[in-house]
């Protein structure tokens, strides 16, 4: 199977709002972005340089259910010229961070497996953990050895919290 994370089928009209929502209805629906009903945002995105971004739906489109089992996926990729952001999308109490974990790094090795020439155009790559039901995450010492271990081993910055910057 070939996996085609820029597939135009799963990409949303580009974007440029200075501030915009994206949701997950878990209705078996893929996640998507809006500027209407903030109280359905899971993560609010900060553009105030009004940067022309796509979602792409990653679960529910480019991977759907029963496709590469064992094998977790984020919910969606944002992107612009030059930034890439993997997204997973939560609405739990802990524990929620181990499972958000594995599927992002499951994400990007789906990107390096199937999109590796793509990855190295992108100068901000990024991977957020967004979880409505803790908005604000405290950073300790083991959230601080997760940043760095992304960092180091994928070139991936690690991000927590409901609140995508771009910059």
């Amino acid at each position: 199977m070939k996996l085609d994370f820029f597939n135009p089928r799963c990409q949303e009209t580009p974007r440029s709002d200075v501030l915009f929502g994206i949701c997950d209805d878990e209705d078996g629906t893929r996640a998507y972005t809006t500027t209407d009903n903030n109280n359905s945002w899971v993560a609010s995105v900060i553009n105030e340089r009004e940067i022309e971004l796509t979602f792409t739906a990653v679960d529910k489109c480019v991977l759907h259910d029963g496709d590469m089992p064992g094998r977790g996926r984020c919910d969606g990729m944002l992107t612009s010229d030059k930034h890439l952001f993997l997204i997973e999308l939560k609405n739990q109490s802990p524990p929620w961070l181990s499972d958000t974990q594995k599927q992002l790094e499951s994400s990007i090795n789906f990107l390096e497996e199937y999109h590796e020439a793509e990855l190295r155009g992108y100068q901000i790559k990024k991977i957020f953990a967004c979880n409505k039901k803790r908005p604000r995450m405290r950073v300790n010492s083991s959230y601080r050895e997760m940043k760095t271990y992304y960092k180091k081993k994928y070139n991936f910055w690690f991000e927590f919290g409901a609140e995508i910057r771009v910059v």
